[in-house]
């Protein structure tokens, strides 16, 4: 392995922790942050969470799991070919969906609008809350512990959440900052205005072709598009081309897999030829320089983000939105809802939430602990939860 970056995230520098540990003779900061992810239980819980399609609909489906897998193994490639730190980069990889709801965004969306008077709901956040409060197995506090460097990559590998001014910026315009920003049990100032590491950036862009690539062969898997569908689609056709082209005799499926790795692996390349070009252009020399720069450094071509939004226009009017996934997706909400307003209405959770939500003084206290419960859940747990309430009739349709 080529010696780190100067610009890289350094262990032995790090900002540090909120609470103070003893060193480790075998292991950086940054692997510590990685084996405390990786042990969390709201990490295990993602093996039984929804991707795109419901846990169960088939055994070869991502959940957020195996995305979570993909995601930082490509961020572990980016960040070695960049001469970045790879463990930071794979510890914010496999944090950055501990936050997610169950059936994925369709919880998300109910507990946000659930949420609306109460300062809302956004997996982000939700993530910072798991990491630094609700994972409490730790004798000496609550949280993880989590390097500030872990901490600023799970809040800001898409990008600062104000301006310079204090001003929210992207979608925060609409929706305002998330509840609890400023109330962030952290070593220091997560520096909100700045763009994070480059490490978190690598976990960013890996997030991106993770799904690119994951959602078409799942979307293949579940009959919802044919290989065929995709010729002429950007991005993805020329390379479903090539494939056609160089074995057109083998099974559908080896075709796939052929056309998602080289998807995969040509993403990558794209990423790593852009970034060092960045790299280069705004010649950092720390990681803070990183973070000063005034704009993301680790992204994809022109061509290649053009193309890729002209992927995910095809993804969303062909599966995201098709009625295959749509009708589990109004189920779920309406089941995420239900859940909600009960426990809202009478507190019947297990013995630790309820007594945090009777303890609550104000609706919106009561109102966060019912959706911390909510957000940690499981599919399986939700829809049983929803079966003993509703004494198994179902939601409402």
């Amino acid at each position: 392995m080529s010696e780190q970056a100067s610009y890289a995230s350094d262990p032995a520098q790090s900002r540090g922790r909120l609470f103070s540990t003893s060193d480790s003779p075998t292991r950086s900061e940054f692997q510590r942050d990685r084996d405390r992810i990786i042990h969390s239980t709201a990490f295990r819980r993602l093996q039984y969470k929804t991707q795109v399609f419901l846990h169960h609909e088939g055994q070869h489906f991502r959940t957020r799991l195996t995305h979570t897998l993909e995601v930082s193994q490509m961020a572990r490639s980016i960040a070695r070919a960049l001469r970045l730190n790879e463990d930071l980069a794979e510890a914010v990889a496999l944090a950055h969906d501990l936050g997610h709801t169950p059936f994925g965004h369709a919880g998300e969306r109910v507990l946000h609008e659930k949420m609306a008077g109460f300062g809302g709901f956004d997996h982000n956040m939700q993530a910072i809350r798991v990491v630094t409060r609700l994972e409490n197995r730790y004798a000496a506090h609550d949280g993880l512990n989590l390097t500030w460097e872990a901490l600023e990559g799970i809040l800001k590998h898409n990008g600062p959440l104000v301006d310079d001014e204090d001003r929210p910026v992207g979608r925060y315009l609409e929706t305002w900052l998330p509840f609890g920003i400023n109330d962030i049990l952290a070593s220091a100032d997560l520096m909100l205005a700045s763009y994070a590491s480059l490490e978190a950036q690598a976990a960013a862009i890996a997030d991106d072709i993770a799904y690119n690539a994951h959602d078409i062969d799942d979307a293949l898997r579940a009959g919802l598009i044919a290989f065929d569908d995709l010729v002429d689609v950007p991005l993805v056709g020329p390379i479903v081309r090539e494939v056609l082209d160089a074995h057109p005799d083998i099974e559908r499926s080896r075709q796939a897999h052929e056309v998602q790795r080289r998807l995969i692996t040509r993403a990558i390349e794209d990423v790593i030829a852009t970034s060092e070009f960045e790299i280069a252009a705004a010649a950092p020399r720390t990681s803070d320089d990183v973070r000063h720069a005034g704009r993301t450094l680790i992204h994809f071509s022109d061509a290649t983000a053009e193309a890729e939004r002209g992927l995910k226009a095809f993804m969303f009017e062909k599966v995201y939105r098709s009625e295959a996934v749509m009708a589990p997706v109004r189920r779920s909400q309406h089941l995420v809802a239900e859940l909600f307003d009960r426990y809202f209405e009478s507190a019947d959770m297990p013995r630790r939430w309820a007594e945090a939500a009777r303890a609550a003084g104000t609706d919106a206290a009561r109102a966060r602990v019912i959706a911390d419960f909510v957000a940690g859940m499981t599919d399986p747990y939700a829809e049983a939860e929803h079966a003993r309430l509703f004494d198994g009739k179902g939601p409402v349709e």
